[in-house]
């Protein structure tokens, strides 16, 4: 026997690594460069979303990177101020001001390491394939249809300059890999603006970005149970709906890089960067899914290097080069994200030949998921709702690998009547499949002895249990026995535990 063992993630092996390879090095600072510049306009339009002030969300953006390069389980994946969270947060803002909102921040951090040391990341194996698939083609939607306003009512010079994007994204590939294609988009499209003077929509045109350091904060709040009242509903949301991305992430990486990652770590790493944050005046976050496929994806970056400079870049680009920065034109960070959409879709599994051969309950999956998701631009509900689809699938499906079967008559007692009928059932028993066991029975035509062979089922639940009582009371209420046989060690425990103490059976 061979006996494996998988190290996730080893954060000083493979930062000592990179450093000690130029080309590595090369890469994973680039790659932070690329993110970053991406990274101001989302954390922007979020900020807006959530209605704070731009620089809430840009040095949300740069403390949960920061942090998250050294607290979390997943290696070059990017975290910082997303639209789920802003989405969550906003009516703390509204009705209560930013003081609430950092202590909402600080008690959602809080929840995610309680919750990840009590080991919700185990529950990402619950997610079946055909959600991920979702997740995946909803999230390249997503970030495409975020794209769409600044592509409205804005001058002719916009598209042009966006398929000059496109077109250097797709080509320069194909001649080097030294240099990220969508920064050399970037810095060309910039220069062409600058050069020519072309009056076109730029970053400058989202916010105005910050000109000093964050400082140290403290929420102004009471420490009382109203303010608990008040926080603890958004707080919880947001803790859950940062670790749901955030583990749904960090799986999408593991695919992407066929290496494996601590759920568990990167669950109380995001609860420790969301306190760091909140502690900064930031308004938290969680992984960014569409930065992290520019970092993993189209970049390359592998270490932990390209996160920690991502966040260390965006500080330096907004306060120290806030200038220069605010003339990137939004027509080259469209043209990138747009690249992002294309390659994250996954479009092996729109093909016709994969959804003839895929089974109809597995396509559906995916597109509850998919609809869900767009419609409410929010991955969490998408996905939750994609395995809640799912499990009912999954017990629709086993619920009919269940039959009962009338093996035979036993011998007749002295007046020559049948004396005993065998049952045998079989299959997996649970709640949606031994719901209906009960009217498989003949109770007036059988004679008067009934003996159940269950050396082909399974009891897995409660449900089970109950409605072999009710089978059992029937018979008994025309005057027969009931013997049930063959039970596997597991089910006759069960069955031994609970018979004749389920509420509800009759």
């Amino acid at each position: 026997m061979v006996s494996t063992t998988h190290r996730p993630d080893s954060a000083e092996g493979s930062v000592l690594a990179a450093m000690r390879n130029p080309k590595r090095l090369r890469i994973e600072a680039l790659a932070g460069l690329v993110v970053a510049l991406a990274l101001i306009p989302e954390a922007i339009s979020f900020s807006i979303i959530a209605g704070v002030d731009p620089r809430v969300g840009l040095f949300a953006s740069f403390t949960m990177a920061v942090t998250i390069a050294i607290t979390g389980g997943r290696r070059a994946m990017i975290s910082a101020a997303t639209g789920a969270v802003a989405l969550v947060i906003a009516p703390v803002v509204k009705e209560h001001g930013m003081d609430y909102l950092i202590a909402t921040v600080l008690a959602a951090g809080l929840l995610q390491i309680v919750l990840s040391v009590a080991g919700v990341a185990k529950l990402m194996r619950f997610i079946p394939r055909s959600v991920m698939v979702g997740f995946v083609n909803a999230l390249a939607i997503l970030i495409f249809l975020a794209q769409v306003p600044h592509l409205l009512g804005v001058p002719w010079l916009v598209y042009p300059m966006v398929a000059a994007g496109l077109a250097v994204m797709v080509f320069l590939p194909k001649l080097t890999t030294v240099v990220p294609a969508p920064l050399v988009a970037i810095v060309v499209l910039t220069a062409a603006t600058m050069v020519f003077a072309l009056d076109m929509p730029n970053v400058g045109d989202e916010g105005e970005l910050p000109s000093s350091l964050p400082t140290l904060l403290l929420p102004n709040v009471p420490l009382t149970l109203e303010t608990v009242r008040i926080i603890a509903p958004y707080a919880l949301a947001m803790a859950l709906v940062g670790l749901l991305e955030s583990l749904m992430t960090a799986k999408l990486v593991d695919d992407i890089t066929d290496s494996h990652s601590d759920k568990t770590r990167e669950g109380w790493g995001q609860g420790i960067a969301n306190i760091v944050t909140g502690f900064f005046g930031g308004m938290g976050g969680c992984a960014m899914i569409g930065q992290t496929m520019i970092n993993v994806k189209v970049s390359g970056a592998r270490t932990r290097i390209s996160t920690f400079l991502a966040g260390v870049f965006l500080l330096i680009l907004v306060v120290g080069l806030g200038g220069l920065v605010a003339q990137i034109p939004m027509a080259a960070l469209v043209a990138v994200m747009i690249m992002v959409s294309v390659g994250t879709m996954d479009w092996h599994s729109l093909a016709p030949k994969t959804l003839r051969r895929m089974p109809i309950a597995e396509t559906s999956v995916m597109l509850v998921t998919v609809a869900v998701t767009v419609a409410s631009h929010n991955l969490a509900y998408g996905v939750i709702t994609g395995v809640l689809t799912a499990m009912v699938a999954f017990a629709h499906r086993v619920a009919h690998f269940t039959e009962v079967v009338a093996v035979h008559e036993a011998d007749t007692d002295q007046d020559g009547e049948r004396d005993t009928r065998v049952y045998q059932v079989r299959g997996e028993l649970f709640f949606a499949s031994s719901n209906d066991l009960v009217y498989q029975f003949d109770y007036l035509g059988d004679p008067r002895n009934i003996v159940i062979d269950m050396s082909e089922a399974h009891i897995w639940d409660a449900s089970t249990v109950a409605t072999l009582d009710a089978i059992t009371t029937k018979y008994a209420a025309k005057g027969k026995n009931v013997e049930i046989i063959g039970l596997n060690p597991a089910s006759e425990a069960r069955h031994e535990r609970l018979s004749g103490h389920v509420v509800g059976a009759h």
